[in-house]
């Protein structure tokens, strides 16, 4: 027996592990020194004898899976590993990263933008983690597949375990994003952002239309739905918008939005939070534009007084409902939010919670105002 050499009993299990089945993943318990192989089968178990160090054999077993699934008695290629996290592995290669017992190898699989939902079952076998489901859930393959609603239901329930506000976020958009839940885990996770604002982000982004109702419609929603509703017959987008904002479904919008300005808990946060609020805003356009936040009102407020050039749309609105000047401004400020106006105040800030938002006070401030204008009746 040469140094490098598999003890005889594990050469022989693995050999016919490999030639006998159809093996479609691996995974090594390092603690238990046991391989775990799925096959077309079922699992198969192969308990390892070492006649070395640990940590050396596994190296051993590696390379004998590396030679196997790539021809490459190194294991798992180094110069992968600069690729993996980048989306740039060969899409040739899928299924035999998933035989090389490297965990660094089954995210190079879930990164991979051509990944199709039996790979990626056959990865999530080999590696069960919230990061994993997160991954694979950016893959349109993966959420219209079988898989989809395994990993979302996963990552639901896995929710309160997971720490990092970020990435609970990022949990709730790919879910709602997908269309992943049915109607009672949309009404909880609704729920749940009653409590953690930053819930609310993927409703405001991927349901903006149509949210469980908290609000009732604006006081002067019928008066103004009987005034619009010509306009936006003819296609007028403004109008649409505004009675939409006015509508139930618009008040519930304005108070997530309101919930999420008055604490976010991360940058991260307050910039999904700007992009969701222009995405609202894309079927009308943005009329106003401007560089810094500071520019956004006094741009509103002079386009609504006819003190610069406006759309045609834009003017027929204001004449048809003159006392909502106020609302259209507002609406017309909210609408020019961008996640770069938000880079003086969030580019270099590195600090979360309350010192955070304290920071972020002079920005947060005007866009309530604005929004509060428009939950309130007779502006």
């Amino acid at each position: 027996m040469t140094g490098t050499e598999l003890s005889p009993e594990d050469q022989l299990r693995l050999n016919i592990l490999m030639m006998a089945n159809q093996v479609q993943g691996v995974r090594i318990d390092e603690g238990a020194m046991t391989l775990y192989a799925l096959t077309d089968k079922g699992e198969a178990r192969v308990p390892l004898h070492p006649n070395c160090r640990a940590d050396q054999y596994l190296h051993r077993v590696k390379e004998f899976l590396g030679g196997h699934a790539l021809g490459s008695p190194g294991g798992y290629p180094v110069y992968l590993q600069r690729w993996t996290r980048m989306g740039q592995t060969s899409d040739k290669n899928l299924d035999a990263l998933l035989l090389l017992g490297e965990p660094e190898a089954v995210v190079a699989v879930a990164h991979a933008p051509s990944l199709t939902d039996e790979i990626a079952r056959r990865a999530w076998w080999c590696q069960p983690t919230m990061e994993m489901a997160r991954w694979m859930l950016e893959k349109e393959a993966v959420i219209n597949g079988q898989m989809g609603k395994v990993l979302a239901d996963f990552l639901i329930e896995h929710l309160p375990f997971e720490e990092s506000p970020d990435a609970r976020m990022h949990t709730i958009r790919l879910v709602l994003y997908g269309k992943l839940t049915d109607e009672a885990t949309t009404a909880k996770l609704w729920r749940m952002a009653k409590g953690v604002p930053y819930y609310f982000i993927g409703f405001l982004e991927f349901m903006p239309d149509s949210l469980p109702r908290d609000e009732s419609a604006r006081a002067d929603f019928a008066e103004a739905e009987a005034r619009l509703t010509p306009l936006i017959e003819s296609g007028n987008a403004y109008a649409e918008r505004l009675l939409a904002l006015l509508s139930a479904n618009g008040q519930t919008w304005l108070k997530a939005v309101s919930e999420v300005l008055a604490r976010p808990s991360t940058s991260l946060v307050a910039y999904a939070l700007l992009d969701a609020i222009s995405r609202y805003f894309y079927p009308m356009g943005y009329p106003v534009t401007a560089d810094t936040l500071e520019e956004v009102f006094p741009h509103a407020e002079a386009m609504v007084k006819n003190e610069i050039e406006s759309p045609e749309a834009l003017a027929a609105l204001l004449q048809a409902v003159p006392e909502l000047a106020r609302s259209i401004q507002s609406m017309l400020a909210l609408s020019a939010l961008t996640s770069k106006l938000a880079d003086p105040w969030l580019l270099r800030n590195t600090s979360v919670g309350a010192l955070m938002r304290r920071k972020m006070e002079p920005m947060v401030k005007p866009i309530q105002f604005e929004v509060d204008v428009l939950r309130s009746p007779g502006h």
